[in-house]
């Protein structure tokens, strides 16, 4: 549930980052990648919004600044 307005543009912005994946394609073996072969796309949005609503509220609880996740060479 939560602000209306505040779940509004979580969706929006989770939409804009699914539709980005789709169209130029997300790292081969990411999370977003992965959901996105197993579950229809509005789900995806969902739980991409929900993540990213996790995120935020974690940032504020402890105070922190958002650092960008490091992609790793497997190789």
């Amino acid at each position: 549930m939560g602000e209306r307005t505040l779940r509004r543009l979580l969706i929006i912005e989770a939409s804009a980052v699914v539709q980005q994946a789709a169209r130029r394609g997300a790292p081969a073996h990411s999370w977003l990648t992965q959901i996105l072969s197993r579950k229809p796309r509005m789900l995806v949005v969902v739980a991409v919004a929900n993540k990213m609503a996790r995120t935020i509220w974690a940032l504020l609880a402890k105070g922190e600044t958002y650092r960008s996740p490091t992609v790793t060479d497997s190789s």
